[in-house]
């Protein structure tokens, strides 16, 4: 057995970079298969999946039929020369003819290449995470974030984190996780940033944050996860119209980036990704009233006045080929701090990006409140105690400005981007009402 050359990532050798050069690889042997004296090893490293081929003859007898006898998601350092051949999964692969160390696994890995059920993939979810598809999806997620993060930098934003306990709710008491905060009542896990970034606009300017938000809906629906992580933006100085242009740019900025940048995985997940890079700003808007008329031509359940569910979201975004705006939604469905539109007060300056394809909202947002008295009102028409919003309202005191802002679900944008049926493949370990483990 020869040394070793330089170990390089999966993802270099599929990318082109070794083509024709002799490289090592390392990885966990994710499945395999023999024909007429070739071993084909389909390794995984972490940043790829890629075929390997192992002939007798081309190693030592020993360490070809050691290698043949090992089961799958053992660990084995391979070397060889990178073929390019269109018949090879991604069109490359490894012709080993050395074979360095190897950790052997256990016989018996639970996941075999068969169909099995949700709930066993679930109870076996520290391991599924392994399969091919699932690691594209979260490299995937990882560069969703990434992508964000250099559009805020480049745009001059500033990234800041707030509490997870929180006292006073912003989306409705009945999704709040109450906690034992030592042994003091009224304490709960965040839904959202929203009220400590309206502090924080005064001190900062344009701000975001990427953090988990936690809501007890009793939803068992395939959009719907109880620990979630939330991209939430506020901007002093900025009204509905300039709050929803940044949303278009960031959801096409990050949809591009991907399409250029992952395609393979983009694939593997399930999207083409030249369905991505036709996306273009402005995305399409519609009021809320032409909303509810769409969807009554269409013999479909809704009043002016309700809020919009799956069964009315599914038939309307199925209209679109590209994400879009619903803008306007009553005052009574919607939180307390949104501004009612000046000249239409049963309506308020506030707007969901809806992505298409039957999917569902991905942007909640609007305008918010910036006068003393008239978010006084809003609290006390909501049947709120004001002493649990003091703070929020000293902000209407000193130094307020016309402000607004947005919470995207990232896990709801990745559903989409990736055309997954479920949301629970857009995470690792997913949290619902009926699952806390593993």
């Amino acid at each position: 057995m020869r040394a070793l050359s330089r170990f390089v990532d999966i993802a270099e050798v599929l990318d082109g970079e070794h083509d024709g050069g002799r490289v090592a690889i390392r990885g966990w042997m994710y499945n395999r298969r023999s024909s007429g004296g070739i071993q084909f090893l389909m390794m995984r490293d972490g940043t790829g999946v890629m075929q390997c081929t192992l002939s007798r003859g081309g190693v030592d007898e020993e360490t070809f039929n050691h290698v043949d006898s090992l089961p799958v998601e053992s660990v084995i350092e391979l070397e060889g020369v990178v073929r390019v051949d269109e018949r090879a999964p991604d069109g490359r692969e490894l012709s080993v003819d050395n074979v360095g160390g190897v950790i052997e696994s256990q016989p018996d890995f639970p996941i075999a290449r068969k169909r099995h059920g949700v709930e066993f993939l679930l109870d076996n979810r520290h391991l599924y995470i392994r399969d091919p598809r699932i690691q594209a999806i979260l490299r995937l997620r990882a560069r969703f974030m990434e992508a964000a993060r250099d559009w805020f930098r480049e745009r001059g934003y500033t990234e800041i984190q707030s509490p997870s306990f929180i006292t006073a709710a912003c989306e409705g008491g009945s999704t709040l996780f109450e906690v034992n905060y030592f042994d003091r009542e009224g304490v709960y896990l965040s839904q959202s940033w929203q009220l400590y970034a309206e502090a924080m606009i005064g001190s900062l300017g344009k701000i975001y944050t990427i953090a988990p938000s936690f809501r007890a809906e009793a939803s068992r629906t395939r959009r719907h996860v109880s620990e979630f992580w939330h991209l939430e933006v506020e901007e002093p100085w900025t009204e509905l119209e300039g709050i929803m242009r940044v949303g278009d740019e960031l959801v096409t900025h990050i949809v591009h980036a991907l399409a250029r940048e992952m395609p393979r995985e983009l694939r593997q997940a399930g999207r083409d990704p030249q369905e991505l890079l036709r996306m273009a700003t402005p995305f399409p808007r519609i009021s809320y009233d032409e909303a509810v008329e769409i969807l009554q031509g269409l013999g479909i359940d809704m009043r002016w006045g309700d809020d919009f569910g799956w069964q009315q979201l599914n038939p309307l975004s199925r209209r679109f080929e590209a994400p879009f705006w619903i803008v306007g939604f009553p005052t009574v469905t919607k939180p307390f701090y949104h501004k009612p539109d000046p000249g239409r007060p049963e309506v308020t300056l506030s707007a969901d990006l809806i992505a298409p394809e039957g999917y569902d909202e991905i942007i909640g947002g609007g305008q918010r409140i910036h006068d003393y008295d008239e978010l006084l009102k809003r609290i006390h028409d909501d049947n709120l105690d004001p002493a649990d919003y003091s703070w929020y309202l000293d902000l209407r005191r000193w130094g307020s400005v016309p402000h607004s802002g947005f919470g995207l679900g990232i896990e709801r944008v990745l559903m989409w981007i990736c055309k997954l049926d479920h949301i629970r493949d857009t995470i690792p370990f997913p949290r619902d009402m009926r699952r806390i483990f593993p």
